[in-house]
């Protein structure tokens, strides 16, 4: 099997998207809560580029009628939600086996917070910060071309509990695709499905 580079979603995929946005709630966010926000999210990302700290703030203010204040607070840490138990472990492992770097919607600010949880950086963070397109724009997956120094193909793999925004777009720029199943996760056509990044690691 040949990984010339493993790309990874992170909110949902690496972080626990949902649990981090129910505790920064007060633990008070149902299922469907998280859904409306979420959705809400993806339309602002589409109507033209702001950082993902002012979608996340004002997704809450509009869909949970936050406090605007409260809300700035929230998207700024939103790389300090917990990562799933299994993440950590799992990622070092498969930096042994090809580099490993976040494609992501979100910014600059969250790469360190994410590495503090993580204990090491991965090896790259190509956010939508710094391309000034969100996925599922196939900017970013260029962009980590470019940074990554790897040709899309095959021996790329993609990583994403998100088959619709995420893998599908991948997946028609002729990258492997791998989808977890984490207990949010939207799912699709993948080449490889897996329970957690440790059985991934296994692969």
């Amino acid at each position: 099997m040949s990984i010339a580079l493993m790309t990874f979603d992170i909110f949902g995929t690496v972080l626990d998207w949902r649990r981090g946005l129910r505790e920064a709630l007060g633990g008070t966010l149902p299922d469907a809560g998280f859904d409306r926000i979420v959705d809400r999210q993806g339309e602002l990302e589409r109507e033209g580029f702001r950082p993902y700290a002012q979608i996340v703030a004002q997704s809450l203010v509009e869909v949970r009628g936050l406090d605007p204040a409260r809300a700035a607070e929230i998207g700024a840490g939103a790389g300090s939600w917990p990562l799933f138990a299994d993440s950590a472990e799992a990622l070092r492992r498969l930096r042994r086996v090809a580099p490993c770097a976040a494609t992501t919607n979100s910014d600059l600010a969250h790469a360190d917070q994410v590495r503090a949880q993580l204990g090491f950086a991965l090896d790259g963070w190509i956010c939508a910060e710094e391309v000034r397109a969100y996925k599922p724009d196939p900017a970013i997956w260029h962009a980590a071309s470019r940074v990554m120094g790897v040709p899309l193909g095959r021996d790329w793999w993609h990583v994403s509990a998100y088959a619709d925004y995420d893998l599908a777009t991948a997946r028609s720029l002729g990258l492997t695709c791998v989808l977890v199943k984490r207990p949010h996760h939207r799912p699709g056509a993948a080449d490889v499905v897996v329970e957690d990044l440790v059985e991934l690691a296994r692969v």
